[in-house]
């Protein structure tokens, strides 16, 4: 029998060098106006309802933006570990018929454009409006936004937590939070212990089902790992060290005051993918 040899030739290809985008000081500096920048807020509301405007680096608006489960563009994403805490100066009814918040900052600042996203007490919102020289700026909150979160029961002079949208340089320091509120939930109560304070929520069955001990949960926008799951009493609890305690609003509130929540994502995935037969499906295949 005749021996076929076969030659396999391996070609290495060279990978061009990749090179980041400048991002030089003056990309971040606050745009030099001399009157506040505003948009209309009809166009914030296709803007926060689509999101069609792009909202990181140069680079992140060159590139094909991240898809979610659902098919539809991701645009922004936090941490959760919260940058400052503004002072709202005006909430209610715009000129134009809308409702609007304007927020007193200094670090969300740097390098505001319009469109850009900042997450107010962890709700995704997009700058309408904005005036470095007077530090602050303003975001639009349409129905929506007013149902599902409790920005609607903030006054003038409330504390709020804030944080600009990640960007692809950020230090990943709490877990990816998308600012989209899944609801509310209504502090029961505030213990101290030390310099710490424990934190018990009592939050919907619908949003109770997806936290889990030592698993991520996000607070009024604050990045926060879970203690304990209380089923019966529908609670849930965090614990804030002395540091955190001075950074956020939650130890301001309190016992019956409303919290802005957002699950893990991955449980909403997990459930999603259970719900559609697809783990059952795996499980009879490989069985």
């Amino acid at each position: 029998m005749a021996t076929v040899r076969t030659r396999i030739t391996l070609c290495l290809l060279k990978t061009p060098k990749f090179s980041p985008p400048n991002t030089s000081k003056a990309l971040f500096r606050p745009t030099s106006v001399s009157n506040s920048v505003s948009i209309s807020h009809r166009t914030h509301n296709r803007l926060n309802t689509l999101h069609l405007k792009p909202y990181l680096s140069p680079f992140v608006r060159k590139s094909k933006p991240l898809k979610s489960a659902a098919g539809g563009a991701v645009r922004s994403l936090f941490t959760g570990i919260v940058e400052e805490m503004g002072q709202i100066q005006h909430v209610g009814p715009s000129h134009d018929g809308g409702f609007e918040m304007r927020i007193a900052a200094k670090t969300v600042l740097g390098g505001v454009q319009l469109g850009d996203s900042i997450a107010v007490n962890g709700t995704c919102l997009t700058v309408t409006d904005f005036d470095p020289a007077a530090s602050h700026f303003t975001v639009g909150l349409s129905p929506e936004t007013l149902r599902k979160t409790n920005l609607g029961d903030l006054l003038s002079g409330s504390l709020v937590n804030l944080e600009r949208a990640l960007q692809p340089t950020s230090r990943m320091g709490g877990h990816f939070v998308q600012g989209h509120v899944d609801g509310t939930g209504e502090i029961v109560s505030m213990e101290p212990e030390g310099d710490s304070l424990w934190v018990k929520v009592r939050a919907p069955p619908e949003l109770l089902r997806l936290v889990v001990p030592k698993g991520f949960i996000t607070v009024d926008g604050t990045s926060l790992t879970v203690v304990s799951v209380y089923e019966e009493e529908k609670c849930f609890d965090f614990m804030l060290v002395a540091y955190t305690q001075q950074k956020v609003v939650i130890p301001l509130k309190k016992v019956g005051d409303k919290v802005n929540l957002e699950v893990d994502i991955l449980g909403k995935y997990i459930e999603k993918l259970l719900g559609s037969g697809i783990g059952s499906a795996a499980s009879v295949s490989s069985s």
